[in-house]
């Protein structure tokens, strides 16, 4: 029976084992992540609606949540909402599952968790890595997507690059400048991934600083314990 049980999780895991094995052949750069920075979120949110939110949606995460990054209501309103939604709503995507279907061959996915899903510094690579294809239908591929469906919609702010492939080794170079320098759209990518992992969880930073209250408390209730066990028994030993 414990034969069989091993055999079923093997053959379970073989689809995700090879997923991984085919993605690590690319290396990742380090997404620079820090869910403290509130200006890195703020400069992210706003990338992200007027990038992102038109195909994708991030249906877990209300508009009103971004006053935990220091946004009152009239920021969000002013930066983050377009379409005429309510400071309470969700944030929806502009797009119909029909039209992205037709478009795209697929329904663009939501982007809640989507940093949980792939990994901040998959998603950095990822944004980072895009170039000119003509084999493809959009004109577009991505060195760690390989033949993805998704366009490149920040090739203005970034350029086109091309792949230069040398044997087993593939790099890219910048083929027409874009609007903004390399070091600059790094920055760019990197605070978009960094509100895409906010987007995961945007409740971490109180939860982390609720579980550091907590540790302290119990520290301190062993002190209290140890000394009231000490004074208990100093009488017997």
């Amino acid at each position: 029976m414990m034969k069989l049980t091993i055999a079923l999780l093997i053959l379970c895991m073989a689809p995700f084992s090879n997923a991984f094995a085919a993605e690590s052949s690319v290396p990742l750069d380090r997404a620079p992540v820090d869910i403290t920075d509130n200006a890195s979120l703020q400069r992210g949110a706003e990338s992200f609606v007027n990038y992102c939110l038109t195909c994708h949606g991030a249906s877990y995460m209300r508009y009103n949540r971004h006053r935990d990054i220091g946004l009152t209501n009239e920021e969000i309103l002013g930066k983050l909402v377009f379409t005429g939604q309510k400071v309470g709503d969700l944030m929806q995507s502009a797009m119909r599952k029909k039209e992205g279907q037709e478009w795209f061959g697929m329904v663009p996915p939501d982007l809640s968790v989507i940093a949980r899903s792939r990994g901040a510094d998959w998603l950095y690579t990822y944004l980072r890595t895009f170039y000119r294809d003509d084999d493809t239908a959009t004109g577009w591929n991505n060195l760690v997507f390989d033949r993805v469906a998704m366009p490149h919609v920040l090739y203005q702010l970034q350029g086109e690059q091309r792949l230069v492939a040398k044997g087993d080794q593939k790099s890219l170079v910048l083929d027409k400048p874009g609007q903004m320098s390399g070091a600059d759209f790094d920055k760019f990518a990197g605070d978009l991934v960094n509100y895409l992992v906010y987007l995961g969880e945007p409740h971490a930073n109180a939860r982390k600083e609720l579980g550091i209250q907590v540790m302290i408390f119990l520290l301190g209730m062993l002190a209290l314990s140890y000394a009231l066990k000490k004074e208990y028994w100093k009488d017997i030993h």
